[in-house]
């Protein structure tokens, strides 16, 4: 992964492009933490090798998991990241693009890059909280914690 601070300040904006074979899940949240992000919004284009995706059900509290074991172009990302219980948290949604046209959306859980992504964050200069929703299992965000 390698990284680029476009625009300095109270609202920074970085571009991130992810390698071949690197894991987009688990590098934005190492990007967070290093960058120590507690309010951002950030986009994505590129393509994965394979993707897991997942579908929160309510009934059961928990996500059922969509794997999709083929080359996708990534045709949206969208996330935010906020201060979560340990650190930030990168919460994120993807559709993807099959070679047949279809598309498939949900969770982002995990993708596989192949052979790249390129991701914008942009930093909100105040930061938002989550807490835990006891209805559905859930770590929301509430604009209203200091």
């Amino acid at each position: 992964m390698k990284s680029k601070l476009l625009q300095d300040g109270p609202r920074k904006t970085w571009m991130i492009v992810f390698d071949r074979g690197e894991e987009a899940s688990a590098g934005l949240q190492e990007f967070a933490r290093k960058e120590n992000l507690g309010a951002s919004q950030f986009t994505a284009i590129g393509a994965f090798s394979s993707v897991e995706l997942g579908f929160f059900v309510i009934e059961k509290r928990d996500y059922e998991c969509i794997p999709i074991s083929e080359q996708v172009e990534v045709l949206s990302i969208v996330g935010d990241i906020t201060e979560g219980e340990k650190g930030p948290k990168v919460h994120a949604h993807a559709v993807v693009g099959k070679r047949n046209g279809s598309a498939w959306g949900g969770h982002l859980v995990k993708g596989i890059v192949n052979p790249t992504l390129e991701v914008v964050i942009t930093e909100s200069p105040a930061h938002l909280k989550r807490r835990h929703d006891d209805a559905s299992g859930l770590s929301l965000i509430d604009p209203t914690l200091p």
